[in-house]
């Protein structure tokens, strides 16, 4: 049994964690844990939580494992490397408040596709990734991710060079190999791109251990485009142009934003 850790980050989130927590609960794959690290928030977040696990662990209301930890901490990417310590499944997702899967059977298909079942566990993938839709703050789908159409157009394998072009595949569409995941958690110098830098090394470890990186072929996530990057949209891009400069070297960033900006016009 392919199993998989969906880890959900909420503060203060009550407004919009409840889709969330239903897209999780409806999924027909059987092998789900879902990790709730929340931030003490001061609303009514964590009664959400809880309720939503004990149904799950006293009402047999699904097979699915809930795991709900919330204290102080030192922002979003702190948050999610305390979930990476709970992960428990072969998958990590980082599917957080507001965000929702695709559909009902969208973790069947992720295994069906991509045949995991019939693969032992030292050669399952390092990253399975899927396409992305935006929704508006009620969670109404309001058309592709941009990167939906280059993603689609590579003509080359996905690859941690492939970032160079941007961040072709959003976390909420990044499946992520839990072994690995584990030993290369967030890095807290950055405080607004950390899952850029993240699965950028994800891959590069892929690379390493010469094992692949699949595409599912069909749209995997819906998120909310607002978020900490959109609210400090300056600060974003200049750690991002950091987290490439490290990555990818001056000459070939520097090259990269200009055609950015030469793009736009």
């Amino acid at each position: 049994m392919i199993r998989f850790s969906i880890i959900t980050i909420t503060y203060n989130a009550a407004h919009c964690l409840q889709r969330t927590l239903d897209s999780v609960q409806r999924q027909t794959w059987p092998g789900v844990q879902h990790v709730i690290i929340d931030g003490a928030s001061a609303d009514s977040t964590l009664e959400l939580a809880l309720r939503y696990k004990s149904a799950n662990d006293d009402d047999g209301l699904s097979h699915h494992a809930v795991v709900v930890k919330s204290e102080p901490d030192r922002g979003l990417y702190d948050a999610m490397n305390k979930g990476l310590k709970q992960a428990a499944g072969d998958y990590v997702l980082f599917l957080n408040a507001g965000d929702t899967l695709a559909a009902d059977d969208t973790l069947e298909q992720v295994v069906h596709r991509c045949r995991l079942q019939e693969l032992p566990s030292e050669e399952l993938p390092a990253v399975l990734y899927g396409l992305t839709d935006l929704t508006d703050d009620e969670g109404r789908v309001t058309g592709p991710r941009r990167f939906n159409a280059r993603l689609e157009a590579l003509d080359e394998p996905l690859s941690w060079r492939s970032f160079r072009h941007g961040m072709l595949v959003c976390h909420q569409a990044f499946f992520a190999r839990a072994d690995l995941a584990r030993v290369t958690p967030f890095d807290l110098q950055y405080r607004y791109s950390a899952d850029v830098d993240w699965c950028i090394r994800l891959m590069r470890e892929a690379e390493a251990q010469s094992l692949p990186i699949v595409a599912v072929g069909i749209t995997t996530a819906h998120y909310t485009q607002e978020g900490q990057t959109t609210r400090h949209h300056r600060e974003s891009l200049a750690e991002r142009f950091r987290v490439m400069r490290h990555h990818y070297g001056l000459p070939t960033t520097l090259a990269m934003h200009l055609w950015f900006c030469v793009r736009k016009h």
